[in-house]
């Protein structure tokens, strides 16, 4: 993928750290419950292997992250406290939650910390300076390490101060989880095992057009779900009752099937769908063919039909990567079409990825994670790779090689 990954970046394996102050940007952004409690702690665990590597070699280990859309304003249910804690835990040791990330009392405790302790910055979008990538703002953060390490491939697309800033006041590196994100889909898509297919699903087509774009000329078969099969079938001149149809996409998506055609790509699309009147958990349900979807009907999910046919062409697979759920997998009634599709990946015997988002918290839902070869912490990172784009957050960081 020369134009995403022009060249190898250096890894914390390839600096010295101990002893050193390491700033870590992590991706700690997990989801909360109702009641404000970690809902599912995915993301801190996939953080736990460069943690430790680190405190292993006696380095000081300052952890960075964001939680949530505070909007440049404290918001007390977005404080860290509560994955630092969780974090203390999983690596049966304490670690310290400050109150801010920046100003003279984060100095003065950083400055007191010993070879192997760790700390944990309070949350960076307290600061409206993060998301602009505000120049005085990196400089504060820097000042408080001597190595930065980049472990946050699901922030990794944001040109953040904490992912793009720091980097130039600092030697940069990437950490063990964004190394091995990185290398995974620059592997599946420069030199997969074949056939190889790609499960695109989700609610819009726009949200998704690029990585269709990229992926069409590498793919042997292209699966298509979610709501965004409405506007396939719109283009194809079928009905797609009260289903959202993206008009100004239709054009994209036939000049989308004439490249698969031309390619010898297999485009398929579900033949029968589930759909409702509404997507709420409750509402009578119908089967139809996808040709015949009546009036006033809203696509909720691939049918079983559909489900059956997916899930055979999988089988035949060696190398799938799956972004975007089949439908509303959060209600049960429209959940099935996705669980097949999770179910046929972590039966396969080839390489399987999960393109982070909704369709890692599908995965986990159904406890089929650990089935899977390789379940992405970063939605829209995952996206941008697939898509054929490079990382802001990757290109910050040293060229292996340097000094």
């Amino acid at each position: 993928m020369q134009n995403v990954i022009s060249r190898r970046k250096k890894t914390v394996r390839e600096i010295d750290v101990r002893g050193k102050r390491v700033l870590v940007r992590a991706d700690f952004n997990v989801p909360l419950d109702e009641d404000g409690a970690i809902a599912d702690d995915t993301r801190i665990r996939a953080s736990l292997p460069t943690i430790r590597y680190l405190c292993e070699r006696d380095a000081r280990v300052i952890l960075c992250s964001h939680l949530g859309r505070p909007k440049g304003v404290v918001e007390e249910r977005l404080r860290l406290v509560l994955v630092a804690n969780r974090l203390s835990v999983l690596l049966d040791q304490p670690v310290v939650a400050l109150r801010d990330c920046i100003g003279p009392e984060v100095e003065s405790a950083v400055a007191a910390m010993n070879g192997g302790d760790v700390v944990l910055l309070e949350n960076l979008r307290f600061h409206p300076e993060e998301k602009k990538d505000d120049p005085a703002f990196a400089e504060r953060l820097a000042r408080l390490a001597e190595i930065y390490v980049n472990d946050a491939f699901g922030a990794s697309h944001r040109a953040h101060a904490s992912v793009v800033g720091v980097p130039e006041h600092l030697p940069a590196v990437a950490g063990l989880l964004l190394e091995k994100e990185i290398g995974t889909f620059a592997r599946i898509l420069e030199d997969p095992e074949r056939p190889f297919a790609a499960v695109i699903g989700g609610a819009k087509v726009s949200d998704k057009l690029e990585v269709l774009d990229n992926i069409i000329s590498r793919v042997d078969t292209l699966i298509i779900g979610g709501g965004m099969a409405a506007t396939f079938l719109a283009s194809r001149g079928y009905g797609a009752g009260a289903s959202y149809v993206e008009t100004d996409r239709l054009d994209a998506v036939r000049r989308l099937e004439e490249r698969a055609t031309e390619r010898g790509v297999r485009l398929l699309l579900p033949g029968d769908v589930v759909v409702a009147e509404r997507l709420e958990a409750g509402v009578p349900t119908r089967v139809v063919p996808a040709a015949e979807i009546p009036d006033g009907r809203i696509i909720a999910d691939i049918g079983p039909g559909a489900a059956d046919e997916f899930s055979r062409e999988l089988a035949g697979s060696r190398t799938v990567v799956w972004n975007g759920p089949m439908g509303v997998f959060e209600i049960p009634e429209f959940a099935e079409g996705t669980r097949r599709v999770a179910a046929a990946l972590a039966n396969l015997r080839g390489t399987t990825v999960i393109g982070g988002g909704s369709t890692t918290d599908a995965v986990v839902r159904f406890g089929l994670a650990d089935q899977m070869t390789h379940v992405s912490t970063g939605g829209g990172a995952a996206l941008t790779m697939l898509a054929g784009k490079p990382l802001p957050g990757v290109t910050a960081l040293d060229d292996a090689g340097t000094p």
